[in-house]
């Protein structure tokens, strides 16, 4: 994340790492010398293909990250785990997905700690799913869209594990219709309008939860505020996550 003062570098780490060897039904990162980057499923027998030709998933499983293996043309990839970055970025989706950029504000705006209570509606491909999980919350999920719901939970099992599921509890059903619990610690919307929600989110949440919102418009944060000024919720803050990348290449910085 870049701040107005701040810059901070990734890379990946392609020394051993210390997570055991690779198994069936992992997913890796495979990248190549040029950067390029292809998300993989293991699975024994099978194959992973590009112009360079096929990689056997064979010569993957049981090793363990960073080895690099070579396509039937000589191609070198260098495998590794794939980041939460990673996976938000490749993995299938049936809805636009909330980006990286984006994920880490959201954990911090709702300040989701290990055993958090949450409430998740707009569950669109699963990528705050994931982020919310791994932080260590327990989900309520509600989505309208049956078809999302199946999406998002197979991305979570996908990338977290099926243990995952058991913190996961996923409903086809409409939030702007109520909310059919109580006690929560947070409540985190990706929906049009979160506004119809406020209420349902009064009584839901416990004296000291927190709602967040987000947003893709000003007119939407617009008349999601108007209607928490008229709510017994305090303490309201808009914030807009900007992200600016840097090409960095020898002398070439720019």
């Amino acid at each position: 994340m870049t701040g107005a003062d701040t810059e901070t570098a990734t890379g990946a780490e392609t020394a051993t790492g210390g997570r055991g060897v690779l198994r069936p039904g992992e997913r890796v990162l495979l990248f190549d010398a040029k950067g390029r980057r292809y998300l993989v499923t293991l699975a024994p027998g099978a194959e992973f293909h590009t112009h360079a030709g096929p990689v056997p998933h064979d010569e993957i499983l049981g090793g363990e990250e960073g080895r690099v293996v070579r396509s039937a043309r000589g191609a070198r990839y260098t495998v590794v785990r794939p980041t939460l970055s990673d996976v938000v970025l490749k993995m299938p989706r049936g809805a636009q997905v909330i980006y990286p950029k984006d994920l880490g504000p959201l954990l911090i705006l709702a300040d989701v700690f290990p055993g958090s209570r949450v409430l998740e509606s707009g569950l669109g491909s699963g990528a705050l799913s994931m982020a919310l999980l791994r932080a260590g919350a327990d989900i309520t999920g509600y989505e309208i869209r049956e078809d999302f719901a199946a999406r998002a939970r197979a991305n979570v099992a996908g990338f977290l594990g099926e243990e995952a599921l058991e913190r996961y509890h996923v409903s086809v059903r409409d939030v702007y219709e109520g909310i059919d619990t109580s006690g929560l610690d947070r409540i985190v919307l990706d929906l049009p309008e979160p506004w119809r929600v406020v209420g349902h989110a009064e009584r839901a949440l416990r004296p000291g939860g927190i709602l967040v919102a987000y947003l893709p418009t000003i007119l939407q944060v617009a008349a999601l505020r108007e209607r928490l000024a008229r709510s017994a919720f305090g303490l309201a803050e808009t914030v807009e996550v900007l992200q600016r990348g840097w090409h960095v290449e020898g002398q070439s910085v720019r």
